[in-house]
């Protein structure tokens, strides 16, 4: 299982910008709202697209998806490890626990790091 992160600990590193947050629920879902800066990767689409989003095998990467019953957070953890990413966590309670706590969330779609399009923060 991979290493927890709680919400104040994520917010804390997001707020100094000493991790790149994972949102993989992806598509649709990621469209609607994400937490900030998180950047859309699947399952799925690991093996393809990690090296171009996160080119940085050591850095620290916090995945995440809806809630605690959701395993995509899980399943985009494990794929990343298997690909020799060491600074991964996961932020188990998800985007429900963030929104719940009244903590901003953007919307649009992030296309990757250096492209984004039609992205605010709520």
């Amino acid at each position: 299982m991979t290493a927890l992160i709680t919400r104040d600990e994520l917010k804390t590193a997001i707020e100094a910008g000493t991790v790149t947050v994972v949102d993989a629920l992806g598509g649709d879902h990621h469209a609607q709202q994400h937490l900030p800066g998180a950047i859309p990767l699947v399952e799925g689409e690991v093996a393809a697209r990690a090296a171009e989003l996160l080119p940085d095998k050591d850095a620290a990467i916090v995945t995440y998806c809806s809630n605690v019953s959701c395993g995509n957070s899980e399943a985009v953890a494990r794929r990343l490890a298997a690909l020799g990413y060491t600074g991964i966590r996961k932020y188990r309670e998800g985007i429900q626990d963030w929104v719940e706590a009244g903590l901003p969330v953007e919307t649009g779609v992030t296309v990757s790091q250096d492209t984004v399009f039609s992205q605010d923060t709520v």
